[in-house]
């Protein structure tokens, strides 16, 4: 399973916006996705009461994993990319 540790972008971390946008593209991914703080639970990124619940925070770390699957690096790239990018600007 792919994974890779990512800092949050936007300024307000992963509030209603970017989490939405987040959650929107693990449920369309065609494989799970889950997303934490590096060694603690992660949570199902399709899940917004559960990203929310994260509480995350501008620049604080999120680790990303993709299961198996035929388009895991591609989902990757695109959830962290997601993640990284400021969507408050």
């Amino acid at each position: 399973m792919p994974s890779q540790i990512v800092a949050v972008g936007s300024k307000v971390g992963l509030h209603a916006r970017p989490a939405s946008l987040l959650v929107k593209a693990a449920s369309t991914a065609g494989v799970a996705v889950s997303i934490g703080r590096p060694g603690e639970k992660a949570v199902n990124a399709a899940s917004l009461l559960s990203v929310l619940a994260l509480g995350v925070k501008n620049g604080d770390s999120i680790e990303v994993t993709v299961a198996d699957g035929d388009n895991s690096d591609s989902v990757l790239a695109s959830i962290v990319e997601i993640i990284a990018t400021d969507h408050d600007a």
